[in-house]
């Protein structure tokens, strides 16, 4: 059976109606008959329904969706979300070039909505069958408010539940962090720096083995579940220190591998931190557009410049980028951060006679803090 198009908007704001007291009744994001488009099977909300399963197109972009760190964000998405859930079904998305594909998309039946923001431009189905009925019923103004509210608190700091340490915890002495062991003992084999190992962690979850973000990165290296999935460690381990820095050090190592053409190791370095915080297919695309200019795509003052334009549609709508927009000024702001820490734990010296036994006190004591 095809799928049956359904021509639906998802607007960023509303259009306000003309007039005094004959106003039109708001209109939600989806609105009028479009006679562009047509109809294209029977696919309808029972359809939808039996199957288990919405498609949204859409475009990338902070108000339509993007990639953040393995989960899924953008006003559009978030607001499809919340109705597919209504329906108790699951969101399935395909991201389309521009909008011209997405008409397109949607009259050969490959989607059931769309996500667009042109505002005064209101459509929906030509025919308002059952899903155009519910989805105008479901619909309130307040939804799209409340959505940008949960997003906005959803990337500030505190949607991240950590305890704050100190970034040094014995200067005198030597000691970074109650950790210091493991990422001496597991930086060796990837033959990086323990200290920049220390100051990414820092930055990370500040040394807090119970940090968890609402994306679900766990741990003092916030890995993902995928990630973990991936990388052998067992979820019900993520929130043990060694367990979470040994598996974080596979991380780095697969980045590094990944990152090869880059030949000096300093300024990888960069780009590995880069890609753990942003992932390594927005660094890549940035690596593109930075060749694409005539620029050194292997320099990270360079690719850092692009990592900021892909949150411009300019650039991240430029047929050379492949994963669309990237909350740039997060991972430009990551690596800056940590290579200025790891500047200030330069001076600490490895201990010279083994490992202390420092992490095993310190972990009974952050265990008192039930996050």
């Amino acid at each position: 059976m095809s799928r049956k198009s359904i021509y639906i908007a998802f607007l960023a704001c509303l259009l306000a109606a003309c007039g005094s007291k004959n106003e039109q009744p708001i209109t939600p994001p989806w609105g009028e008959v479009s006679d562009s488009v047509d109809a294209v099977g029977d696919f309808d909300l029972d359809d939808i329904q039996g199957s288990g399963e919405m498609i949204l197109l859409t475009l990338t972009g902070p108000e339509y969706y993007y990639d953040y760190r393995g989960r899924q964000l953008g006003t559009q998405y978030l607001l499809a979300q919340k109705f597919a859930a209504t329906l108790g079904v699951r969101l399935r998305v395909e991201v389309c070039r521009d909008s011209v594909e997405m008409v397109q998309r949607l009259n050969n039946g490959d989607g059931d909505i769309m996500a667009a923001t042109q505002v005064g431009r209101l459509v929906a189905s030509p025919k308002k069958d059952d899903l155009a009925h519910e989805l105008q019923s479901w619909y309130s103004p307040t939804l799209l408010d409340e959505v940008r509210r949960e997003e906005a608190q959803l990337l500030s700091s505190n949607s991240v539940k950590r305890h704050v340490y100190s970034p040094m915890l014995d200067r005198k002495g030597g000691i970074i962090s109650h950790y210091d062991q493991f990422f001496i003992q597991y930086s060796r084999p990837i033959r990086w720096d323990w200290r920049l190992m220390a100051a990414q962690c820092y930055q990370e979850s500040t040394f807090d083995p119970k940090a968890k973000s609402w994306a679900g990165a766990c741990g003092l290296m916030q890995i993902m579940p995928a990630t973990a999935d991936l990388l052998g460690l067992p979820r019900d381990k993520m929130f043990d220190a060694e367990h979470n820095i040994r598996a974080a050090a596979k991380y780095l190592a697969q980045l590094e591998n990944s990152l090869l053409d880059i030949r000096d190791r300093r300024e990888r370095t960069n780009f590995i931190l880069a890609s753990y915080n942003g992932g390594i297919h927005h660094i890549r695309d940035a690596m593109a557009l930075c060749q694409r200019d005539n620029r050194n795509p292997h320099q990270w003052a360079n690719v850092r410049e692009y990592v900021l334009k892909l949150a411009q549609p300019r650039y991240y709508n430029d047929p050379i980028v492949k994963h669309g927009y990237m909350r740039g000024s997060e991972t430009a702001d990551y690596v800056d951060k940590i290579q200025q820490r790891w500047e200030s734990y330069r001076g600490v010296k490895s201990p010279r006679h083994g490992f202390t036994q420092q992490p095993r006190k310190a972990q009974r004591q952050t265990n008192k803090y039930k996050l």
